[in-house]
């Protein structure tokens, strides 16, 4: 059995080692004042790709708004590199005299990523899409 919460930031999680009973460490370790649940571990979804997107509605699911921020970060660090990348190609092309086209596009076409992350609806779609 496991104790869950919200926070500002999420779903807390507490994961007693049986040395208290679950009621005790509920006492002791859930902030004051604040509303939890003794679940069974089969409750918590296995899947942590959305973990900081998890709210309680009697029962863990993941907002959709916040899922969707986190795929928009895990794309601008990924995309981050390749940028860099391409801004050395760039100034590598100006300075040979070579065309610069397919740089530009392929820079839009990085920074459009996220842009795509706002039509899609599910969570598979969000986990899927990549650079």
């Amino acid at each position: 059995m496991k104790i869950i919460y919200s926070t500002k930031k999420g779903i807390a999680i507490i994961h007693p080692t049986g040395e208290l009973s679950i009621e005790e460490v509920a006492a002791k370790d859930v902030p004051a004042n604040v509303s939890f649940r003794i679940v069974d571990e089969s409750e918590i979804p296995t899947d942590r790709t959305f973990r900081n997107a998890w709210k309680d509605e009697g029962g863990i699911k993941v907002d959709m708004g916040k899922a969707k921020d986190i795929t928009k970060d895990r794309l601008r660090n990924e995309r981050k590199p390749l940028l860099e990348a391409q801004d050395v190609a760039f100034q590598r092309a100006l300075e040979s005299g070579a065309s610069t086209a397919a740089i530009v596009s392929e820079k839009q076409r990085l920074r459009d990523i996220t842009k795509q992350v706002d039509a899609l609806a599910s969570l598979d779609e969000l986990k899927a899409l990549s650079l």
